[in-house]
């Protein structure tokens, strides 16, 4: 099963229940190599609907000891699917990163996209 590392919204309850239907079980872990970053939100109907102008979103590092702290869920691969399509509306995709306990899981970083 899949493991997802999360540093935000899919901590909270309410977004797991409207994601995938049930509370996820997890653990406190921390992402290697990278740092806490804002990304501003491009999108004006998107801004007006969450109230807020920037996601919490995280980049590499160029310092190896640098950690960003958050949640890791074993989840589904039908989860892992909900996951992209919660994700892709806020221009983040998925890539593989390294944890503090040692194993790996998918986190979703910003991904920046041309404008059309």
């Amino acid at each position: 099963m899949p493991l997802l590392f999360s540093y935000g919204t899919l901590q909270q309850d309410d977004i797991q229940l409207a994601t995938y239907g049930r509370r996820l079980d997890g653990h406190r872990d921390a992402l290697v190599g990278f740092q806490a970053a804002l990304v501003k939100i491009g999108d004006p109907d998107l801004v007006a609907r969450l109230g807020k102008t920037h996601h919490h979103n995280v980049t590499p590092s160029d310092d190896p000891g640098s950690r960003v702290f958050g949640m890791v869920f074993e989840i589904t691969d039908a989860e892992l699917t909900r996951t992209d399509d919660y994700e892709a509306e806020f221009d983040y995709e998925r890539v593989v990163a390294s944890l503090a306990s040692g194993g790996q899981a998918w986190v979703y970083v910003h991904v920046a996209r041309p404008v059309a």
